[in-house]
């Protein structure tokens, strides 16, 4: 898939489901769950131990999943990550760099930001996507509505707090998309290999989400 298609997929889609676990079995598992669930979708965090293993084994055993690299701190990780395979790279900060590598290796990036500045200086670094965390945190999906009144040209992604009751109002509220870890992949479903549970949440997901556009398209 390259850039434009990425891109598309996560727009499409609107939910990027975070992979917080503890090892590459699970992060399979996972995905796989995830992805029968409708949400062909993956961010490996730089938590996971040998995260750029997890990411290359993802890549090569779920060919139907666009797997990302989310937390990444600084342009040596990031370009690790990409050299692993990563089709897209996310980070919880704004780091110029990585912006810069992700652009000039044509790979789709979304900075994270909190502050209208640095929502500002993100998006003028040309990425795909600009993601604001933690949302839920700093005033949920009235902060949204707020940021995207003030850029409603930037691509946002919700991300730090969303669960079932929000999920909707952040997409009511103007974000693109949404980042979504525990609620979407809780710790206790891949400890006990409950596949289903997380298939049943990220279908569950994907309903608030495309209701929740309907009600926009409506409007």
């Amino acid at each position: 898939m390259n850039k434009q298609e990425v891109r598309s997929r996560i727009e499409e889609i609107g939910i990027i489901p975070a992979v917080r676990v503890s090892s590459a079995e699970d992060a399979l598992f996972a995905t796989e769950a995830v992805s029968r669930g409708g949400i062909p979708i993956v961010e490996v965090t730089l938590t996971v131990p040998e995260a750029h293993k997890v990411i290359s084994h993802l890549v090569q055993n779920a060919p139907e999943v666009i797997v990302g690299a989310g937390g990444v701190n600084d342009v040596k990780t990031a370009r690790s990550c990409l050299d692993a395979g990563a089709s897209f790279l996310t980070s919880d900060g704004f780091d110029a760099e990585i912006v810069g590598l992700a652009v000039e290796e044509n790979a789709v990036v979304i900075p994270g930001t909190l502050t209208p500045s640095e929502v500002l200086r993100a998006w003028k670094m040309g990425p795909d996507f600009v993601k604001v965390v933690p949302c839920a945190q700093v005033g949920g999906e009235s902060y949204i509505r707020a940021l995207k009144a003030m850029f409603p040209n930037v691509p946002l992604i919700a991300a730090g707090g969303v669960n079932q009751q929000t999920a909707s109002t952040f997409i009511l509220a103007g974000a693109v998309a949404l980042g979504i870890g525990a609620e979407l992949i809780p710790r206790e479903a891949i400890r006990r290999r409950q596949p289903d549970r997380i298939s049943e949440l990220a279908r569950r997901f994907t309903g608030f989400v495309s209701s929740a556009r309907s009600q926009l398209h409506d409007g």
